[in-house]
């Protein structure tokens, strides 16, 4: 006979109330067991105590040869009754689809590529500056002694020379 420790549900439609029975395996959820070694209540908050454990017959049980369900090895793991069990990963049936995969890598790679141009933002501003900053003092350099020739054009009256030359040659 495979012995099971799992939940038996009780409890009115929707005040979900569960026992923690030994039971042969064959069995129904809710159908005969052997004993009840004890509580879950889901409905009262995880602050309180909504695990109680008779510890001495689950020791028995479990030195006789019954198997923990899923559910009830997370309670007795966290008892410290017996190790605590892996985590288990989530079905595939809890993963995103075909489409919303390809959305999520679609928005992945725009981060990505965001990211990639902020951070060349960020470099280079820096190496622009510089850039501008020498750019910025040849142009001064540059405008100071264009703008003495300048002046001194216009006061020597060469500005006005070739204006009279293209009169002279339209005539």
């Amino acid at each position: 006979m495979a012995l099971k420790i799992r939940l038996s549900r009780a409890g009115a439609k929707k005040r979900p109330f569960y026992r923690i029975v030994v039971t042969d395996s064959r069995n129904p959820r809710d159908g005969r067991f052997i004993e009840r070694v004890g509580t879950y209540d889901p409905m009262l908050p995880k602050d309180a105590q909504r695990v109680t454990l008779k510890e001495d017959r689950i020791r028995h049980w479990l030195g006789v040869g019954a198997k923990p369900s899923d559910r009830v090895a997370r309670f007795l793991g966290s008892a410290e009754i017996i190790p605590m069990p892996e985590q288990r990963n989530n079905p595939n049936k809890a993963k995103p689809k075909a489409k919303a995969q390809a959305r999520l890598e679609e928005e992945a790679e725009k981060a990505d590529i965001a990211k990639t141009t902020a951070e060349e933002a960020k470099a280079t501003p820096a190496e622009e500056s510089v850039a501008e900053e020498a750019a910025a003092e040849e142009a001064r350099a540059e405008d100071a002694p264009a703008e003495e020739m300048s002046e001194e054009n216009s006061s020597e009256g060469k500005g006005d020379a070739p204006a009279e030359e293209a009169e002279t040659a339209a005539s």
